[in-house]
């Protein structure tokens, strides 16, 4: 036997197992990667700007209820005022 390889005809335990052809599987991850780095950047674009909507909605909302709590502390405030003012 020889010293790292004990199947004796130069190849490892994955190879004798691998029944596909090694050109056909490589010729097609290649085509995957190069098609798929196209389309993940269109998504990446589509997340991006669907971030930046959700964004500007999260920021006019936060703007909305700010604008509501004031007003409402203020009304609670001046009926306060007008209970307790003393003629």
């Amino acid at each position: 036997m020889e010293g790292n390889n004990s199947y004796g005809n130069g190849s490892s335990w994955a190879d004798q197992w691998d029944y596909s052809d090694p050109a056909a599987s490589n010729g097609a991850a290649n085509k995957k990667k190069s098609s798929s780095g196209g389309a993940t950047a269109k998504y990446k674009q589509k997340v991006g700007d669907g971030l930046e909507k959700t964004k500007a909605v999260a920021s006019t909302g936060m703007k909305k209820v700010k604008q509501g709590t004031s007003s409402g502390l203020q009304w609670i405030k001046e009926k306060y005022h007008k209970t307790t003012q003393k003629h």
